[in-house]
């Protein structure tokens, strides 16, 4: 399980594009064991691939594999065999030697020959004869099911042990140059990438200031927009008011002109005076109805006349309110960045473009010691600089544990369980096994 979700977090990492687990790198059985939906799987290896972005493919692998390594089967090829008792055994193959295991249990082996202990191994039709160094250990012996499965066993007996003493030969001179060269041309793609980099966050850099000025001229041009828009309000309030006072203004007028006519009217009728009382009792009501009626336009001429000076104050407001925002207008304008703030693409960084039937073996200063030192050596080394990546592996090993169904858990995923929570890695299984003696690591195979 954490090496399908390195492979899917890791070997993605070299590439900018969105990607999705395929089959091969989160299977059905992985999927189907959490209740997690593929949007959630999908979200997770996200977040992982942002942490990790800007690596090159080489270097995910390199990480993916470093995982991989410690994982119980990596690297493991599996034979069913027989032992002189005809007991059912597993043979493991790998690049630290052979193993046997229980056929119900291909983690743990439970004996294991490293290469620098065997001398010999040879085979005859379906019986497979293993020589140890170990000059007092008995040869053991053990068959196959088919010739082509022995000679299967001896190709990757052959191609195992080449790797393992090539491990340990000292370095050609030309090998030694062709390093030399790697580290070279590594340390170049390092600089080049680097460069890369800030050329690309300078970019960035740019874009962003450029989004920014844009907005700001948005913002600027959306202001303006609202200013001339109250501008023209202020205008037509102003012209609105100007023509209510000019009406207002006419109808006093108007009205003091009724009123003087009506005083004229009472002067002409007092002059004229009528011969009989009851035309001067209905003269005296005549004139007392006009008075009243003079008194009722004098103060209606006044109350206009008070109306015309408050639509006239109105309108001084509105003219004063018209040049203010006049004024605001002409300051938007005067600051806005039409000018300066045009961006050419020439002020941005340029476009980034990213068969033989016996084997002897002779073996002088090999020790198994000595190759169990380096692996913890490396493994170390590797802990020290992928802490980090270890921690975010647990962190969503830990996050997805309580979506695990437990019911659908194979008896490979059990045991996997029962090993971690006891501590047992492939490499301290291997140096627990190696610890007795080859000769008694035999008897131990004949007796199974």
């Amino acid at each position: 399980m954490p090496s399908r979700l390195s492979m899917a977090i890791m070997t993605q990492m070299s590439t900018n594009q969105a990607f999705w687990p395929r089959e091969e790198l989160l299977p059905k059985r992985v999927i189907n064991l959490y209740q997690m939906t593929a949007e959630m799987w999908e979200e997770r290896i996200t977040a992982c691939y942002a942490e990790h972005r800007g690596r090159t493919r080489d270097e995910a692998e390199m990480e993916y594999l470093k995982i991989a390594q410690d994982l119980e089967m990596y690297g493991v090829n599996y034979f069913f065999i027989r032992n002189k008792k005809g007991t059912d055994l597993l043979l493991g193959v790998d690049a630290l030697g052979l193993h046997i295991y229980d056929p119900e249990n291909k983690l743990t082996p439970k004996i294991s020959f490293p290469w620098n202990e065997i001398r010999n191994i040879s085979y005859s039709d379906k019986e497979f004869a293993i020589k140890p160094l170990d000059k007092k250990a008995d040869v053991f012996k053990f068959n196959s099911s088919k010739l082509r499965v022995n000679k299967l066993i001896l190709q990757l007996c052959i191609g195992n042990h080449d790797l393992f003493m090539r491990r340990r030969r000292v370095d050609s001179l030309e090998v030694q140059q062709m390093k030399a060269q790697a580290r070279e041309e590594k340390a170049r793609k390092q600089m080049e990438r680097q460069r890369l980099e800030r050329e690309k966050h300078l970019r960035e850099e740019a874009e962003r200031a450029r989004d920014e000025l844009e907005r700001r001229l948005i913002q600027l041009q959306d202001e303006a927009h609202m200013a001339n828009e109250a501008l023209l309000r202020s205008e037509e309030t102003a012209d609105l008011l100007a023509e209510k006072a000019q009406i207002a203004e006419e109808e006093a007028k108007l009205l003091a002109q009724k009123a003087a006519e009506a005083e004229q009217e009472i002067q002409r009728i007092k002059v004229t005076a009528i011969r009989s009382e009851e035309e001067k009792r209905l003269i005296e009501q005549k004139m007392l109805e006009t008075e009243m009626l003079a008194l009722k336009m004098a103060e209606e001429s006044e109350r206009r006349a008070k109306e015309a000076d408050q639509l006239k104050q109105d309108l001084q407001e509105a003219r004063e309110s018209e040049r203010r925002a006049k004024y605001k207008l002409l300051e938007i304008t005067s600051k806005s960045p039409y000018s300066a703030a045009s961006l050419s693409n020439s002020a941005l960084p340029p476009d980034l473009s990213f068969s033989t039937e016996n084997l002897s073996f002779d073996f002088k200063d090999t020790d198994m010691k000595r190759l169990s030192m380096e692996i913890e050596k490396e493994k170390v080394e590797y802990m020290e600089k992928s802490k980090h990546l270890q921690e975010q592996l647990n962190e969503l090993k830990t996050e997805i544990e309580s979506l695990k169904l437990k019911e659908r858990e194979t008896p490979l995923d059990i045991l996997h369980n029962e090993n971690t929570e006891r501590g047992t890695s492939k490499q301290s299984n291997f140096k627990k096994l190696t610890l007795q003696s080859t000769k008694s690591r035999v008897a131990f195979f004949e007796e199974l």
